[in-house]
């Protein structure tokens, strides 16, 4: 067991939890996403008074490394990153998507593959599909849904769809092996996962730690 500060800001809601193996000790949630960058900080320090520690005391920090939010994942990560360079601990990245199908699988049936869907604006989505030990059976990438989409997949099993992107699907979708719902995650499905990867020496070198963004970040300048 390690006592870890877990990190997500990925998406809408942002949140923070301390956890020892997978005891958490600690968690805090934040509703506004314009407000992840004012309130993670403040946040970090509130969280570790109320559970009577110090940022000393942490063995490693772990964030939701992307997709998600262009502007959340740079929050995460470069608190992470910080705090990891000041405290002299391992980091450990998990990506968004792997977290929220731990979220999914806790209360799921057997014999399930979960898919989780960020929305990317129109039809596309970031999204990954992962079986109930959370092997890849689809690794993540932004997908331009139609009515084909997963086609192959859903021939072979039943697949658990959710996320911020999953309406998309379901407006569209034929398949009968295809069953939607709406699960919520939070930094203490980090922690779990975290938690393996602490026991794992599974870490990610600060120096070279970046959101995985999985599609180039566009803007469009006035001329």
């Amino acid at each position: 067991m390690a006592l870890l500060l877990n990190i997500d800001t990925a998406t809408e809601t942002g949140s923070i939890a301390l956890s020892d193996g997978d005891t958490i000790i600690e968690i805090m949630i934040n509703e506004d996403q314009k407000d992840h960058a004012a309130w993670i900080h403040n946040a970090i320090n509130e969280l570790m008074k109320n559970a009577g520690r110090t940022l000393n005391q942490l063995e490693a920090i772990a964030v939701t490394a992307g997709p998600g939010s262009y502007t959340g994942l740079r929050v995460g990560m470069a608190t992470a990153k910080g705090l990891c360079y000041v405290l002299r601990i391992p980091l450990i990245t998990e990506s968004t998507l792997k977290v929220m199908a731990r979220a999914a699988v806790e209360n799921a049936p057997k014999n399930l593959w979960f898919c989780p869907m960020i929305d990317a604006r129109r039809m596309e989505v970031f999204t990954a599909v992962y079986d109930e030990q959370l092997n890849e059976i689809l690794k993540p990438q932004p997908m331009v849904l139609d009515e084909g989409s997963f086609s192959a997949l859903l021939s072979q099993n039943h697949i658990l769809f959710f996320g911020s992107g999953n309406s998309k699907f379901k407006n569209i979708v034929q398949s009968s092996h295809a069953s939607f719902a709406d699960v919520r995650y939070t930094a203490k499905h980090l922690a779990y996962l975290a938690q393996t990867s602490f026991s794992g020496n599974n870490f990610t070198d600060p120096a070279y730690a970046e959101p995985a963004y999985l599609k180039e970040f566009y803007t469009h300048t006035k001329k």
